[in-house]
Parts: C-alpha cells; structure tokens; sequence
C-alpha cells in the first residue's frame, strides 16, 4: 500500500484548479473568436480617461469625451433637472453641464448581420431630452457596406411617420455595392454606452466611434456625437474660417444658409456637413451627413478629440470614407453627391465685374481701358444695374440702351457676357407694368402664378421684399414645372430683349430676403420657433427663430416645409438652370455661377466666396475657402479679387491679382460706391505686372483645363493643400498660405501689406523656380525657405517628376487656342516625368464620355528621351496644333544634340537654369520621339 502524501495530493489539486482555470481561459477565448464575425463588442472603451477637472465621484468610462446638456437657460439648475452633470471646467469654453452614461440608447433584441449589412434596433434608455420635442424611443440602424472603401450608417425612427429625407431627385445616393477586400472593420458596441465603431484594417485606428452618452433622436432635435482619430479637422461649411484646420477648442460652427458679408464665425451662403479628418499617419478619412436640415457642430480639443451633430430635423444618415488619401476621400465623396460639371474653357480665361455700373458707357468705358492695357480677359459680367428695376430677365432702355449690340461686340472681339439673375420675381403691380413697357411681352410674375410655381404659405403666396420691391419666390423643387418657367424667360430674355448672355450667375438664393419671413411676418409655431434654434446671425430673435432676412419655415415646397428644405434652395435653384439652359441649348456647356450651395451643387454650378471684403485678411482667407470647397468637390471656385466691400489699396490689389491669376474662377469684383479697382484704373506699373501674371495664367490654361477634365470624370481636385500630396507630411497639415495647382505647381503668395519676403514650405522632392529654373536647394525631406518677393514678382514653382503643357497666350481663350504650344518638363530625382494633355472644342456638353476629344501622354526618362504618345483622337481641330518649345528643369548637362522623330536638329539653349529644345513643329495629333544626346563634358 503506497503512503499518502498530503503535500501531492495538495498540488494534484490545485494543477487540477490550474487545468479548470486554462481550460475556461481557452474556452473564454474560442467564445470571442466565435463572436468575433458576428461583429458584437461589450467591452469597455478603448480610450482611458484621463482627469481634466471633473470631481472623481461623477466620472464614467466615457466622459473624456464631454457632450453640452446644457439647455435655453444654461444654468446649474436646469442641467440637474435634466438628469445631467454639472461640473468645474479649467477651460471657459468647455461646457459645464455634460451627459451621464445613462442618457441614450441601447440595443434592443438582436443584430442581424450578413456580409454586406448589419440591422438591429436601439431603444431610448430614459424617455427624457434637453428640449421640448418628442423622443423616437424605438429606432432602426443599418450599416451597409456598400464599398471596400466607404460604408453607409442610418438612423430611421420605427412607426408610421417617417421624417424627411433629402429627396433621390435633388441628391441621388450612390451607394450600390461593390465587391473587394474592406480598409475597414465595424463594431456595434452593446455597453457601456452604445456606439458603432470603425476602424481602418491596416492600422487599427478608429475612424468613427459614436460610442458616447449623448445621443438623442427625435422629430426636431437629433444629436450625436463622433471621436475624432486626431486633431487635424477640415471642412464643414459654409464659414469664413480663418484657418484650413480647424480651431477645436470648443467652437461652435451653425450651418444654416444665410445671405451675409463672410465675417466673424456666422453661418454663410451654403451648407456642407462634410469633414475630412488626417489621422495621425497621414491616412484621411472623410464624413459626410446627408441631411439638409439646419444644424450646429461643436468640435472638442485634444487630448479627445471629437465633433457633436445637433440637428434640427430629418434623419441621421452617414457617409464614412476611407481614403486611403485624402484626395483619394475627396473623390469616394464626390462620386456619392455627383461628379462636378465641366466648365466650358472660355470661362477660365479673366472676368471683369462690378456692382455699380450707372450706365452701359460706364461699363464699355471700363472694358475698353482694359483693353488699352493689354489685359487678357474674356468675360464681362452685369450685375443688377443692367435690369429695369430690378426684375429678372429686362434691361433697362434707357440706361443700358444699346446692351445688345454691346452684346454682339463682346462675341465679334471673342469675349463672353454673364449676367445676374436673382431667384425673387417682381410683384409690385405699379412697377410691373412699367416694367411691361420698358420689355414689351414681359409677363413673368402673371406666368408664375399660372403655372402655380410660386412658394406659398397658408395657401398663399408667400410675399417678401428683395431689390425689385414686392417679391415672390420660384419654387425651385417643383424640378419639372419650375424649369419650363424658368427656360421660357431666359429664351425671352435672349429672344425678346435679344441679350445673347452666355452664362447665369444665380445670387441671392439663400434664398435672401429684406423683411423676416415675409410681408406678414411669419406665424409663432415650432417650424419658425422649433425647440433648439442654432447660434445663427439673428436667431436669438423673436425668442429663437430662424426666418430673418430669409422666408417662413412653414412655407410649402414641392420637396416639403422651407424648414426641412431651406438649405436646398440654392441647391435646386441650380440644379433648374441647368436642366433649362441645357434644353434651350442641346449639346452647349452651360456656365452658371451661384452663391448658395449645398452637398453635390458642383454637379450643376461654379461657386465664388460671396461679398468679401477689401482686406489683407480677406485675402488670405480666400485660399482658406479655396482648400474647403475643394473638399467640398468644388473645383470652379474663385473668390472676388481686391474685394467686394470696401476701397482696395494699391499694394493690396497688385497682390491679390497676382494670387488671383491661380483662383480656378478668376474675376475682379467690386461693390457700388467703393473705387474702381480693375486692372486698367491704376497706373502702367501695376497693368503692366497683372497683365505678365494673368498672361500666365493664359499660358498654363491647358494644364488647368486637363485637370478641370480630371475633376469632371473622377472627382481629383483643381486647387489642393499640400497635405493632399503629401499627407506624410506632418509640417502640411497646418499649411493654408500655400497650395498647389494639381500636383505640379506650387502657389506661395505675399498676404501682408509691405512684405518683400515670405517664407515657404518646400516638402520633400525636387522644386524649380518656375522664371528661371533654380532649384530650392534642401535635404531629403521637406524644409521652409526664406524667398524673395519684390513687388514685381510672384513666386511659382513646378514640381519634380511633371510636365505640364502650356500655350503661346492671347488676350482671350479663343486666340490663345490658336497658338502654339509647348511643354513645361520639370524632372525628379530619378530624370522622370510625366504628364497629360486633354483637349476639346471647350464648349461641347459631354465631349469626354461622347468621345470626342484628344488626349497625350507625355513620359520623360532616362534623362534622355521624351516621348510623346497619342491616347485618343477624335478632335479634328486639334491637327491644326503644334508643339513649338520643350523648356527643361532639373538637367544638370546641356545636350549636344536633340533627334526629333529621327531628324537632328541644333537648337538646344539654355536660359538661366532652363534648357530650351526649339526649331520644330511637333503635330500634337501624333506620336513623337525627342532624345538627348548629351555633352560629355
């Protein structure tokens, strides 16, 4: 009989209790890999939180991220009667009433998940909001993901009464599915709070997490709140942010269409609920919230970033890109509101405008000395003066009496004419039937009521006060009869008052209005007073309301109430101009500017950045507009050169051209009463220094045109922060006194007064100063330089590893297109380039996708060798074209020889640091072989 050891019989049992412990360890795990595809998460956050001011006893898992509860009156009492928190900050901005844990939603029953969807329903824990509005307490999610790369989140309340969503006909959803492996993963978070979370694959940050107390859904109030991967936060719109990258600390940013100078914080013209976040390894991904209803977003700093939605009504519906890039981002966004429209080439040329003209010989007088100066420009542009009265589509005869010949003359000289049109309609009857004599036939106002297009309220047109007196309002989402309204009065106008106009700018469409609401006022009811009014200009009026300077919430559209639609109106206002300038004229581009935009205009419209002001500062913020509508999908966009409000100084006007000459839509314009400010009112040295730099900007036309093409069919951009190419690039981030036209050349204006040096950012490649070739000497990566800017002078530099084509300029787009053209060849590192030409009539609607176009590729490498390659062919005139100069950056040896096509000829020289090939006329319709036979020396 074996003896009994108490000692091992002690350790038999605890390796027992070791076997049970590993064993449930393993089974523990295998239950999560298991759970894992079901895409199901209950674990704690992933952020720690760290203590910034809040007493310990009222912390939870989640209050890093800090969500106002604060409701109208903000004071401690209220937040607790909220079943909120009310806390200390060290920040005076921070709020002090904030969300517990409890406050929100939480999963109700089970997800139901398939490869391409995950559906499930969330109930409200408390029955209980900040606001007098009725929660939805049972609601629907769906994340589909649709894409590899972008992925769609819905919140739709569960009953009968659905609420508003944008209609399919104002923004179709691109959203169909497309196979591939994803850049993303999605968690649907049960608890603590629930969230969906996204996170890239490839390197495990989060992109969206809505895991955060807060969230609440109801008729007219609908808040959610989003962690940011990092800081760098860009976009949402329309503001005259001061900086590209936005200031998190605790700004509040309404959007909500308005009709005001871009000042201040306030809400502007448009509104865009997108924004492009760069992650901390330069990865980007953009958020677009389709929904048109008012709203405010308040960002919060670092250490947590993060950005809270508070909307007005309709639904929540998201749109997460992953990029990879940000121009990558950019694209996957645009390609779901719609592809931007191709601006015809002429309206790239210079435009000259301003509000004020007192007759037609004033505005011929202008022209004229412009002409005398030499300035290249293409269009003239009417603003209201040319109307009688004020009423859409008349001129007025006495003092614009010969405007149609003076129309003919601009098309005889190859120029272009563009007047305004605003959306009010006359309705005052004692000016209306002077208005009839002055334009016999003019019956806008009787044929608006007959085809029952008007906005109405109560039954009744809705009546307001805008520039032509008594005012009522096209309602631009009845699409179909809104457009044949619309498309008769722009014939009449073109056939009766014989004013040929070649394009539209639609202003005031916010839609603006000069009394609140309208001629009666607008009735107290939660439309004009909902619950939660959003810190607009004037809002805190009439106890919250948002009808100043615009029409009642309550009015009735075709699409729905103003309140659910109002940020459309400039919207649908294009999207009919469109349709009618198209049907009046089949196969022509149309060319349309407007003020007012929202998510997917650029489809229909160019977009300037409304009456800015004659300042310095102005000017700089006029990249800062630049870069955001790029994000926007807005490649046609330019702001007024030199300012519209207020007396431009000298110094300031020669440097806002000079910048000007780079705007993708390039007009001078200026406001009535102030002094004249085109190039040709000041003396022969500035004429002499816009007309070299808008020369120039004839000169570069084809490239600018090619990538307008690029835009058009893929989405790219036009004008690009330099963090868009290089996003690795930490120092880019920040930058927004810079930018890039396409990838290949780089813009660095002066913007303040009496500087004659500026300090530039060069990232890491080769870069040559673009008059004579020198190359920014630097190390491998990227480095600020100090550069002078003499007044005269404006510095450029084109990038290594491109070639740009370029074109002999004239004093309009029609003679430069006749000239010769040449090409800009800019190596990198390794003696390479590359670039593409596209070239059309510049006027044909939907030449690329009819095929009607002619496309180059151009390779240099080798150091040696050029090659010239026809991809496509079907632009006849293109054969009348040649290929005059070739200008080389970047090649240390002069050549001894150049063998074109297999012929030698001697005509290599060297300008400053630039080599020249010369003496040949290259056919731009056919291959072509240019090598270097290189001196030994």
């Amino acid at each position: 009989m074996a003896n009994y050891n108490a000692v091992d019989e002690e350790a038999k049992v605890k390796n027992k209790r070791k076997r049970v412990i590993v064993f449930t360890f393993i089974a523990v795990i295998l239950v999560c890999a298991i759970a894992a595809p079901i895409i199901i998460s209950q674990s704690k956050p992933q952020y720690q939180y760290k203590h910034t001011g809040l007493p310990q006893q009222q912390l939870t898992s989640q209050n890093d991220v800090m969500v106002d509860c604060s409701g109208r009156k903000g004071t401690e009492s209220e937040c607790k009667q909220n079943g909120c928190i009310w806390q200390r900050t060290k920040n005076p901005r921070a709020p002090p009433c904030i969300y517990p844990k409890t406050m929100g939603y939480q999963i109700e029953g089970q997800v139901r998940s398939t490869d391409q969807s995950h559906q499930f329903s969330i109930r409200q824990k408390l029955n209980k909001t900040i606001f007098d509005t009725d929660i939805h307490q049972l609601v629907d999610v769906r994340v589909d993901m649709y894409s590899p790369k972008s992925l769609r989140i819905k919140f739709m309340p569960n009953g009968t009464a659905k609420p508003f969503e944008i209609p399919e006909e104002a923004i179709a959803v691109n959203d169909e599915y497309q196979a591939g492996e994803r850049l993303y993963n999605v968690t649907i978070q049960r608890g603590p709070v629930f969230g969906i979370i996204v996170t890239r694959r490839s390197t495990g940050t989060v992109v969206f997490n809505s895991s955060v107390p807060g969230l609440m859904l109801s008729e007219q109030f609908l808040q959610i709140t989003n962690r940011l991967p990092s800081g760098n936060l860009y976009g949402f719109g329309e503001h005259n942010h001061q900086r590209f990258k936005h200031d998190l600390n605790w700004k509040t940013w309404p959007m909500f269409t308005r009709d005001t100078t871009p000042t201040d914080d306030w809400n502007l013209y448009g509104s865009h609920p997108v924004y492009m976040n760069v992650e901390r390894d330069g990865n980007a991904n953009m958020v677009f919230l389709r929904n048109s209803n008012g709203m405010d977003i308040q960002v919060q700093p670092e250490p947590f970033p993060a950005v809270t939605y508070r909307v007005i009504g309709g639904v929540l519906d998201f749109f997460v890109f992953l990029g990879p890039t940000p121009g990558e981002a950019v694209q996957q966004y645009v390609k779901t509101v719609g592809m931007p429209v191709m601006p015809p080439y002429w309206s790239l040329g210079f435009h000259l405008c301003r509000y004020g003209y007192k007759n037609l010989a004033e505005m011929k007088s202008v022209r004229q000395r412009n002409i005398d100066a030499g300035i290249p420009f293409d269009t003239q542009w009417a603003d209201i003066d040319y109307m009688y009265r004020k009423f859409d589509f008349t001129y007025d005869r006495v003092k614009f009496s010969q405007f149609p010949d003076f129309t003919n003359e601009l098309h005889n000289s190859g120029q272009k004419l563009v007047v305004i049109v605003d959306p009010g309609v006359g309705a005052n009857q004692n000016i209306y039937k002077e208005a009839q004599k002055n334009s016999p036939g003019y019956d806008m106002y009787n044929d608006g009521q007959r085809r029952d297009i008007f906005i109405k309220m109560n039954g009744s047109e809705l009546q307001g006060q805008v520039w032509p007196g008594l005012t009522v309002f096209p309602d631009f989402t009845n699409l179909k009869n809104t457009t044949e309204f619309w498309k008769y009065w722009i014939r009449y106008f073109m056939q009766n008052e014989t004013i040929h106009a070649d394009g539209l700018w639609i202003d005031m469409n916010e839609p603006s209005n000069f009394v609140a609401g309208s001629q009666r006022g607008c009735q107290r009811n939660r439309w004009n007073n909902p619950p939660y009014v959003m810190p607009i200009l004037e809002g805190e009026k009439d106890n919250g309301s948002l009808y100043y300077q615009t029409i009642c919430m309550d009015a009735e559209q075709h699409w729905g109430k103003h309140y659910n639609v109002h940020n459309l109106y400039g919207h649908s206002e294009s999207m009919v101009t469109n349709r009618a300038l198209r049907e009046l004229f089949p196969g022509k581009r149309p060319f349309i500017l407007t003020r007012s935009t929202f998510s997917g205009t650029s489809a229909y419209a160019a977009k300037w950045l409304g009456d800015n002001r004659s300042q310095w500062s102005d000017m700089h913020w006029s990249i800062v507009g630049l870069l955001e509508f790029s994000i926007f999908g807005f490649p046609m966009i330019g702001a007024d050169i030199c300012g519209f409000n207020g007396n431009a100084t000298y110094e300031m006007c020669l440097r806002w051209h000079q910048l000007g000459a780079f705007y993708p839509f390039s007009r001078n314009h200026n406001g009535i009463y102030q002094t004249s400010q085109d190039p040709g009112a000041w003396n022969q040295t500035f004429t002499s220094n816009v007309r070299r730099h808008l020369s120039l900007r004839y000169k570069l036309l084809p490239y600018t045109y090619t990538l307008f093409k690029e835009a058009h069919v893929k989405g790219t951009t036009v004008v690009r922060p330099l963090m868009f190419e290089f996003p690795a690039d930490s120092h880019t981030w920040d930058i927004d006194n810079q930018f890039l036209l396409g990838s290949s050349l780089l813009i660095s204006p002066v913007l303040q007064e009496n500087v004659r040096q500026i300090q530039a950012y060069f990232p890491k490649g080769r870069w040559f100063d673009y008059y004579k070739g020198v190359e920014i000497p630097g190390p491998e990566y990227g480095r600020n330089v100090t550069l002078n800017a003499p007044l005269s002078n404006f510095n450029l530099h084109l990038r290594g590893g491109n070639i740009i084509p370029v074109q002999k300029p004239g004093n309009t787009t029609k003679t430069s297109r006749l000239n010769p053209m040449g090409l800009l060849v800019a190596l990198n590192e390794n003696l390479e380039a590359f670039g593409t030409l596209f070239l059309d009539d510049g006027e044909s609607d939907y030449s690329f996708q009819n095929g009607i176009y002619l496309e180059l590729q151009f390779h240099f490498y080798g150091g040696e060798r050029l090659d010239i390659n026809v991809v496509h062919n079907k632009f006849t005139p293109a054969g009348n074209l040649t290929f005059n100069t070739i200008d080389i950056y970047g090649l240390h040896r002069h050549p001894s020889d150049v063998i074109v096509d297999g012929s030698h000829i001697k005509s290599a020289s060297q300008i400053s640091n630039i080599i020249r090939l010369s003496g040949f006329q290259l056919d731009v319709t056919n291959n072509h072989t240019i090598t270097l036979e290189m001196d030994k020396r």
